[in-house]
């Protein structure tokens, strides 16, 4: 189960998305679709490594929130929740990382 203050964000994404308010961020990034919220991702993990190499740890704090947020409206958006993702590392928990890695590639 996830952190609350997760859950919580969740929930707020979700009403966000769904009243389609002109002044939401999260209604804005959904009426964009998801290519627009991937791309987004991929934007703030770009500002996540640069603060990292950087060395600003203060920097690379928040990156790594928007980062999640962003991550967080990209699995709504999907369908998916913060939970899914969790499932995934519990199955894979006890696996080497390059057995689980090999084990996704196809035959």
């Amino acid at each position: 189960m996830s952190d609350p203050r997760i859950i919580r964000l969740e929930q707020t994404i979700r009403e966000r998305a769904a009243s389609g308010a002109s002044d939401s961020y999260v209604a804005s990034l959904f009426s964009k679709g998801r290519e627009k919220i991937a791309q987004k991702v991929g934007e703030e993990a770009t500002e996540t490594v640069i603060a990292a190499v950087t060395g600003n740890g203060e920097q690379l704090t928040s990156e790594a929130a928007d980062l999640v947020f962003h991550l967080l409206v990209l699995l709504a958006e999907a369908g998916q929740s913060f939970d899914d993702v969790l499932d995934k590392l519990a199955q894979r928990e006890g696996m080497s990382g390059l057995d689980e890695k090999a084990s996704r590639r196809e035959p």
